[in-house]
């Protein structure tokens, strides 16, 4: 069996005045990857006119794109439309859905969500007290859920996590630990945890943060804000064996 080469990157945030910056390195991406992951904050606003700047940027790529919405992406209240506009350019947007694409003689299977913060083991909010806190909390708690059995149902041999809050504290070294609980959650971890044959994590919304982590479980998470990684895309390679190697 031989591997695939995961592109990523997160945390683009494209309106008209960047429109351009990427395109030249996503050119040459056909030689270098089998599919690009974007992990989330693909607009500034989240408004379908970015949308369609994402379209012309990430569209028309000689790999696959898949791709989950980031908060940012929702600031309008026009998630819906974003991903429409990006699904007609020919991107896949994930939420608590996957889809399961024929890398040489690999069916690799990715699964997304946005995610939620809530922080991790022992820093965490907890569905206690007043409404709002037990909305938020649970809230994160049921997209985790839903965003495991998405992993789940994959037919695939080596499966692929893609968020854009992060599952780690890890990858979140570097930002005040006082957001913490607004960057990330465990539950997400326990959701990439409980299920056999993921091989990778890739998350962004961490600026600040740092490029790698783990689950508790021993999958290896990857921070690929673009902030973070500092160009167009990192490349992972992965194997069914779920060994993860910089490409």
């Amino acid at each position: 069996m031989g591997g695939v080469r995961v592109a990523a990157v997160g945390d683009v945030h494209l309106d008209a005045d960047v429109l351009g910056r990427y395109r030249p390195a996503l050119e040459h991406l056909g030689g270098k990857a089998d599919v690009l992951l974007l992990a989330g904050d693909l607009t500034r606003h989240g408004t379908p006119e970015e949308a369609h700047c994402v379209a012309r940027e990430f569209g028309g790529l000689p790999v696959p794109v898949v791709a989950v919405l980031g908060n940012h992406d929702y600031h309008s209240d026009q998630q819906d439309a974003v991903s429409a506009v990006l699904r007609d350019a020919g991107l896949a947007v994930l939420e608590c859905t996957g889809t399961v694409l024929t890398c040489g003689d690999l069916r690799v299977g990715i699964a997304g969500t946005k995610g939620f913060g809530g922080g991790f083991a022992g820093a965490c909010a907890s569905e206690f007290g007043e409404p709002e806190m037990k909305a938020f909390t649970r809230h994160g708690r049921e997209l985790a859920a839903q965003f495991a059995e998405s992993l789940a149902a994959l037919d695939c041999e080596v499966r692929i996590a893609l968020t854009h809050y992060s599952p780690v504290p890890e990858t979140l070294l570097g930002e005040p630990l006082e957001i913490y609980p607004f960057l990330g959650s465990y539950h997400l971890a326990q959701a990439i945890d409980t299920v056999p044959g993921v091989g990778l994590a890739v998350h962004g919304h961490a600026h600040g943060g740092s490029e790698r982590g783990t689950t508790p479980g021993g999958v290896p998470v990857r921070n690929v804000a673009h902030p973070v990684i500092k160009q167009a895309y990192n490349v992972y390679q992965l194997s069914m064996s779920s060994v993860l190697t910089p490409a």
